[in-house]
């Protein structure tokens, strides 16, 4: 069932990583709001992705911080902070090749149980794990996929379950780097519509080269550029902007 609310889930306050004498990224603010998507844009090197990893724990802040569900997580594990509702996929997708698609998500939803660690109980006959990634895989659109191995499904099925092992974790909170990267244009469609199916129960971040699919996606954007924000607003806003236009957008704009 839908909350279909727009709480804030996640803030970032002037958060900065710097390595040595680069600002990779420079005091940026943002917030994440359930039921809505906020894309993050701009061009190789702005600082996306590891804006994407300072959230998520992969690396720590130099200064700033980061509210999680009304939680402080500024340098906290990756493992603690997935565990508080954070749920993130990567450039790279990140799954189990050799089980099928129903295994990879059945063991992302037993991750977070208190069963996780019980070597000698069925996983199988745990109702609570199988529900959590029955609804998942539905959710992902893989339902009918539940029974090939992971490494015989498409290059978009597998973006599709990663997402859906992702969301089999009870998230509310979703990174998302790239995720229709590589795809055709009817992989690209579908993925959409998955984005648009869980959106409403999330708040999500977009990390996208995609421009068509952000601008029919996003209910906010940021534009990042040599580690900074330049603009944050809505899509049309964003489109308006002269100075997006000319550091990134250009005449497509």
């Amino acid at each position: 069932m839908s909350t279909a609310t727009h709480e804030t889930l996640l803030t970032a306050q002037a958060l900065t990583k710097r390595f040595g004498g680069l600002a990779a990224v420079n005091e940026v603010s943002l917030q994440l709001h359930r039921n809505d998507i906020h894309a993050v844009i701009g061009p190789n090197g702005a600082g996306k992705s590891t804006l994407t990893n300072l959230l998520s724990g992969d690396i720590k802040p130099t200064s700033g911080n980061v509210t999680l569900v009304g939680q402080d997580v500024t340098g906290r594990t990756p493992e603690k902070i997935s565990r508080m509702g954070l749920g993130r996929s990567y450039q790279k997708t990140n799954i189990f090749l050799p089980f099928t698609v129903w295994e990879n998500v059945r063991l992302a939803a037993q991750s977070r149980t208190p069963h996780a660690l019980r070597w000698l109980s069925r996983a199988t006959a745990l109702a609570d794990i199988n529900e959590r990634a029955e609804r998942a895989l539905v959710l992902a659109g893989l339902a009918d996929k539940r029974h090939f191995v992971a490494a015989a499904t498409s290059h978009g099925e597998q973006r599709q379950l990663e997402i859906a092992m992702t969301l089999a974790t009870q998230p509310q909170v979703l990174l998302l780097d790239e995720p229709l990267a590589g795809m055709g244009q009817a992989e690209a469609e579908r993925m959409v519509e998955l984005l648009l199916r869980i959106k409403p129960d999330h708040a999500i971040m977009l990390v996208e080269h995609d421009m068509d699919a952000v601008f029919a996606l996003a209910d906010q954007l940021t534009v990042m550029v040599n580690g900074q924000v330049i603009a944050t607003g809505t899509p049309a806003a964003i489109r308006a902007d002269a100075s997006v236009q000319a550091a990134y957008l250009g005449e497509e704009a």
